[in-house]
């Protein structure tokens, strides 16, 4: 009985009403939209110059990571899913992270403060598969769609996008520290988000590999 009463929306209370809004545009899909926003506005932050500008685009990303936390958890609370949520929600993420990690690239100054030049070739190629993965189960899953197949998302893709934005901050945190001041701290933070990267990157491959594996009955119909 307690767990029907769990489920049970009321859809008259003030709090269903805000998160339903009107039509599709709910609350979960309007915090979806102001994730995609908010990728021009952390990438602009990130090449502007001034004193904190990477802490600056530190704090946007972590808003647009909480956005991503609370539009799924409000969208299954109240039952607001909708396909324009299914289609933005994904991009959204990508689109962030793979932002995030590209625009690295061409500040090699931070990657190569801990590593040298190996540390900016492993992390293009890392941002290459992290890319690869994500057109090739995209790809994958709009096959499967037009069999009339779901495919889920497995735990390591769950554990791949933690470890991708894990890393993200703590770059963005050594490259605010080195640039205020030139210590050792910034070095040791930044080895430690290359090693975040690194494990995403291993993530990324297994989650790939894992997709294809399990689903591979798509590719013989």
């Amino acid at each position: 009985m307690d767990k029907e009463n769990d489920n049970v929306i009321d859809k008259e209370s003030k709090a269903y009403k805000r998160a339903a809004g009107k039509g599709v545009m709910n609350l979960p899909n309007k915090l979806t939209i102001s994730r995609m926003v908010m990728i021009p506005v952390f990438i602009l932050f990130f090449y502007l110059q001034f004193v904190g500008h990477y802490f600056v685009a530190l704090a946007i990303f972590g808003i647009a990571c909480l956005t991503d936390l609370f539009d799924g958890k409000i969208a299954r609370k109240y039952n607001l899913v909708t396909n324009l949520g299914k289609f933005l929600d994904p991009i959204a993420d990508k689109v962030l992270v793979l932002s995030a990690l590209v625009i690295f690239l061409t500040r090699p100054e931070h990657i190569i403060l801990s590593m040298g030049s190996i540390g900016l070739i492993v992390m293009g190629c890392g941002v290459a598969v992290i890319l690869a993965r994500e057109i090739i189960v995209s790809g994958f899953r709009m096959v499967a769609a037009s069999s009339g197949m779901v495919i889920a998302a497995d735990i390591f893709g769950k554990y791949k996008t933690t470890f991708q934005d894990i890393s993200i901050v703590v770059l963005l945190i050594g490259a605010g520290i080195y640039e205020l001041t030139d210590n050792i701290a910034s070095v040791i933070i930044n080895y430690i988000g290359l090693a975040c990267f690194a494990l995403a990157v291993i993530l990324t491959i297994i989650s790939g590999v894992n997709y294809l594996v399990k689903n591979i009955e798509v590719l013989k119909k």
